[in-house]
């Protein structure tokens, strides 16, 4: 049975015994797999690209190609790829994948079930525009620099990082999941001969959020 009182309960249900098990990304798997058995929600799932990467692209016309790190359901994949990108979507979570391909029969995006902290060795320095969204902070904070490291890497020359994370400030009280991102820790996507743009600080009812972009010098 789902928890419709509160639609954070089955994530953190989930993610509370994954993460007792020792395993930090299977509940991914898991809820989504839950979800479309009616069984649990997926919290995030707004049916609709985030609002923040909404207004980034606002005006764009995008070109080249495009990775979308933990994709879920493919809403941002989608606003992605409508932009103008060649667009490759991932998520660690099958079910995920699957759900997208089937919410979007038509889709030009290329949905692959891949690892954040073991990603295909291809995709290195291989994407004009990379869109992270809320993915790290979604993992325990021992492995933020790992996935942080990964997805900086995918990002080729003359490319484009953005960034989309939830908030906290240093020493603030964390009850994961999720485990906000300070500033520092944004910043720290500058990593791997990423250099920094521009880290927007955002306020959403009183939450933290940040908006982040971040480039690769063009090759020669």
């Amino acid at each position: 049975m789902t928890s419709r009182q509160d639609p954070d309960a089955d994530a953190l249900r989930l993610a509370g015994e994954s993460l007792a098990a020792g395993d930090p990304t299977g509940w991914f798997e898991r809820l989504y797999a839950e979800s479309a058995a009616g069984a649990a929600i997926v919290p995030w799932d707004s049916r609709a690209p985030h609002v923040l990467l909404a207004e980034w692209g606002r005006g764009r016309a995008g070109s080249g190609r495009a990775l979308v790190v933990g994709a879920g359901l493919g809403d941002d994949a989608e606003y992605v790829a409508e932009l103008g990108h060649d667009t490759v979507a991932f998520d660690v979570s099958g079910s995920a994948v699957r759900l997208a391909r089937e919410r979007f029969p038509e889709s030009a995006v290329d949905y692959r079930v891949a690892d954040l902290l073991d990603p295909p060795q291809e995709w290195r320095q291989a994407f004009d525009l990379v869109v992270e969204i809320m993915t790290v902070q979604a993992l325990p904070e021992p492995l933020h620099a790992r996935a942080v490291a990964a997805i900086a890497d995918f990002v080729g020359p003359g490319g484009t990082l953005l960034v989309i994370a939830s908030g906290r400030e240093p020493g603030e009280p964390v009850n994961p999941p999720p485990w906000p991102l300070t500033r520092s820790e944004v910043a720290g996507f500058a990593t791997g001969g990423l250099e920094p743009g521009v880290i927007e600080e955002l306020h959403d009812g009183g939450r933290l959020r940040w908006r982040a972009t971040f480039h690769r010098p063009a090759a020669g």
